[in-house]
């Protein structure tokens, strides 16, 4: 019994751990209105093995896993939401020729 209520613990504190790592970020993204660093597919693909370990979690019964991974699913996903949104409002980047010179 004791086994088990230190596995869950340890699990519970890892879980706070990774979830709570994706704060930083989702203020900084936030503050400066700009998600312009973070890879779209890798978040999308993240997202996705979050969801999957959400399902899983679910499957097994074990609270640890699904507590961190709705909560970090929903950070995930509020960050590829501001991502998506900032990137409509910025203007196209203009790119200039390999001779840096300006074609019209």
């Amino acid at each position: 019994m004791a086994a088990g209520l230190f596995t869950e613990s340890v699990g519970s504190v890892a879980a706070v751990c990774t979830t709570s790592a994706f704060l930083p970020q989702l203020i900084r993204v936030w503050r400066r209105k700009s998600a312009e660093d973070i890879s779209l597919s890798m978040f999308l693909l993240f997202s996705t093995g979050v969801g999957l370990w959400l399902v899983y979690g679910l499957r097994i019964d074990s609270f640890p896993i699904i507590a961190a991974n709705a909560v970090t699913l929903a950070l995930a996903v509020a960050i590829l939401v501001l991502k998506l949104r900032y990137a409509s409002r910025r203007p196209a980047s203009i790119r200039l020729p390999s001779s840096g010179k300006i074609e019209v």
